[in-house]
C-alpha cells in the first residue's frame, strides 16, 4: 500500500518546527546566555570579563534598620550604627553607586532610587575621603531620559560624582563560575574601570515577576543584552547575580513602599509610607528584611534562599543581630 501524502498544513508545521529547532541550536552554539555549556566546560576566553569582589576585608556580616520619617537621618543613623562611613569608604578610594534609574519617571513615583538618597552618599563618600564616585545603570527605557526623569543625574552631578550613561561599547561578557544562566553575558563593563568600592542604591518595590525588587534585583541593571529571556527563570537570575555581584554596601530605601503594580507603579496610590532604611554588608539579609515593608516573608522570594544555599548570604536575617533604631524627625 502506497504512502498517505502528508496534509500541507502538517508538512508547513513541522518545517516551521525544525527551522526553531535550528535556530535555538545556533543560538545556543553562539554562547547567548542560556546555559549551552555545563561550569566544568568553561574556560575564560578572550575578551570576557571576571567582577571583582567589592566586598571590604575583615567586616562580619552586619544589619542595620533605622526608622523614622526623614530619608537622610534614618541613612546617617544606619551607617553610624555600622560604624560609619569611614569603615567602607576611605581616602582615595573610587566608588560605584549602582542606582535603580529603570524607568523614565519623577522620584514622586518610587520606581527609581531617591535623588535625595544619591546625593547623600555620593556626599558622605566624599567627606569619607573618596577621590571619584561615579554613579550608574543600565535603564530599560532610553538611558539618558532615566537619569534626567528620575533626578539621579542632577543630583549625581550637583555634588560632585560622574554619571555613567551606558553605550553598546560600555559592555563585555561575564560569566558565573557554575551558573546556568549568566555565560557569556553582557555585562556592564567600563563604569568598573579603576573602582575599589561597590555600593548598592535601591528601593523597596513590588514587582508581577520576582515578587519584590530589592538590592539583589538591582544588580539586574548591569547586564545588557536582551536580558528579558530570564523572566521565565528570574529566580534562578536574581539568584545568581547575588553570586557575581559582591559588593561592598547595599542600601535599600523603604522610606515609601511601592506595594503594588510594581516595578513601575504610576500612581502615588501604589505606595505605602513604611518609613524604614536598611543598610547592610549582606544583601540577602537586606531583603529578606525588607520584603517585610511589603507584607510579605522571605520565603515568598525563592531566589532568596537559593542565593543563601550558594553562600552569598543569609535570609536568617535575625542571625546577624540585626541594630534597630528609632530615629525621630530631624
Amino acid at each position: 500500500m502506497s504512502a498517505r501524502p502528508m496534509d500541507p498544513q502538517r508538512r508547513d508545521f513541522l518545517a516551521r518546527g525544525l527551522k526553531a529547532a535550528a535556530a535555538i541550536a545556533v543560538t545556543g552554539a553562539v554562547g547567548h546566555g542560556l546555559g549551552w555549556k555545563t561550569a566544568r566546560d568553561h574556560k575564560d576566553e578572550p575578551g570576557e570579563w571576571r567582577l571583582p569582589d567589592f566586598s571590604k576585608p575583615g567586616i562580619e556580616p552586619r544589619l542595620g534598620i533605622v526608622t523614622g520619617p526623614d530619608r537622610i537621618r534614618n541613612l546617617q543613623k544606619a551607617m553610624d550604627a555600622l560604624g560609619g562611613w569611614s569603615s567602607y569608604v576611605g581616602p582615595g578610594d573610587r566608588v560605584l553607586l549602582k542606582v535603580n534609574a529603570a524607568f523614565a519617571s519623577p522620584p514622586s513615583i518610587g520606581a527609581t532610587t531617591h535623588p535625595d538618597l544619591v546625593a547623600e552618599t555620593i556626599a558622605q563618600c566624599f567627606r569619607a575621603g573618596a577621590s571619584r564616585v561615579v554613579v550608574t545603570d543600565n535603564p530599560i527605557h532610553e538611558p539618558a531620559a532615566c537619569f534626567e526623569w528620575s533626578g539621579i543625574g542632577a543630583a549625581a552631578r550637583a555634588t560632585g560624582a560622574d554619571v555613567w550613561v551606558p553605550r553598546d561599547r560600555d559592555f563585555k561578557p561575564v560569566t558565573l563560575r557554575g551558573g546556568r544562566l549568566i555565560r557569556r553575558w553582557p555585562a556592564l563593563h567600563a563604569p568598573f574601570e579603576g573602582i575599589n568600592r561597590l555600593i548598592g542604591l535601591a528601593p523597596v518595590k513590588d514587582h508581577y515577576r520576582s515578587g519584590a525588587s530589592l538590592t539583589l534585583k538591582n544588580w539586574y541593571g548591569l547586564l545588557g543584552g536582551k536580558r528579558s529571556v530570564f523572566h521565565q527563570d528570574i529566580h534562578t537570575l536574581i539568584a545568581e547575580l547575588a553570586q557575581l555581584v559582591r559588593a561592598t554596601l547595599v542600601i535599600l530605601d523603604g522610606t515609601s513602599a511601592m506595594i503594588r503594580n510594581g516595578p513601575t507603579g504610576g500612581s502615588l496610590s501604589d505606595l505605602k509610607a513604611t518609613h524604614t532604611m536598611i543598610v547592610s554588608t549582606d544583601p540577602v539579609a537586606a531583603d529578606a528584611f525588607g520584603v517585610t515593608l511589603l507584607g510579605r516573608k522571605a520565603s515568598d522570594l525563592p531566589h532568596l534562599a537559593r542565593a543563601a544555599a550558594a553562600g552569598a548570604g543569609t535570609a536568617s536575617y535575625e542571625m546577624l543581630n540585626p541594630i534597630r533604631i528609632q530615629a525621630g524627625p530631624s
